[in-house]
C-alpha cells in the first residue's frame, strides 16, 4: 500500500502582494475579500483554487475526448 501525501495547496498566498487593505467583491462569488490573485484581481483563496481545479478538470476531459 502506498502512503498518500497531503494535498498541497494549488496557490501560495503567503506573499503580501495577495493582500489589499481595501475589500472588493470576489471575481468568483461576489462576496467581499481583501485577497488578490496573481493578476491583482479580488479573489478568495478557496474560490480561486476551485476555479483552477475546474479548469484543470475541463482541460483533462477535453484532452480525453480528443485522444479517443
Amino acid at each position: 500500500m502506498t502512503a498518500r501525501r497531503p494535498k498541497a495547496p494549488l496557490l501560495d498566498w503567503r506573499d503580501s502582494s495577495h493582500w489589499s487593505s481595501q475589500p472588493k467583491p470576489c471575481r468568483y462569488c461576489g462576496f467581499a475579500t481583501q485577497l488578490r490573485d496573481s493578476k491583482r484581481k479580488p479573489a478568495h483563496k478557496s474560490c480561486a483554487e476551485e476555479a483552477l481545479a475546474q479548469q484543470a478538470a475541463d482541460a483533462a476531459d477535453a484532452y480525453r475526448k480528443d485522444t479517443l
